[in-house]
């Protein structure tokens, strides 16, 4: 898992809010784009940055896209963080 691209894909304010409403399950991009004064290409920018960065999916359904979270990812990257902000024998601030 490539933490930093995770990390740097939910850092614009935009997309982590769209990870906020995925939150609640799976949405369909028109009513992701209802919440946002954004043109569809620029939804599916934000949303190819997620996925790319394996925080969301897609499905599709006729002429519909529904995004959700994958979960899996999410909960590896809070172990990761977990991991990284709680104290360790072996942390770098230890090292000589």
């Amino acid at each position: 898992m490539n933490t930093a691209k995770m990390l740097k894909a939910i850092s614009e304010p935009k997309r982590l809010r769209i990870v906020d409403m995925l939150s609640c399950g799976e949405l369909c991009a028109c009513r992701i784009l209802e919440n946002f004064h954004i043109t569809q290409p620029t939804l599916s920018h934000d949303m190819r940055v997620l996925m790319e960065a394996g925080i969301v999916r897609d499905r599709r359904e006729g002429k519909n896209i529904f995004y959700s979270l994958n979960r899996e990812r999410l909960a590896a990257l809070e172990q990761i963080l977990h991991g990284i902000m709680t104290p360790k024998e072996n942390c770098i601030c230890h090292l000589k």
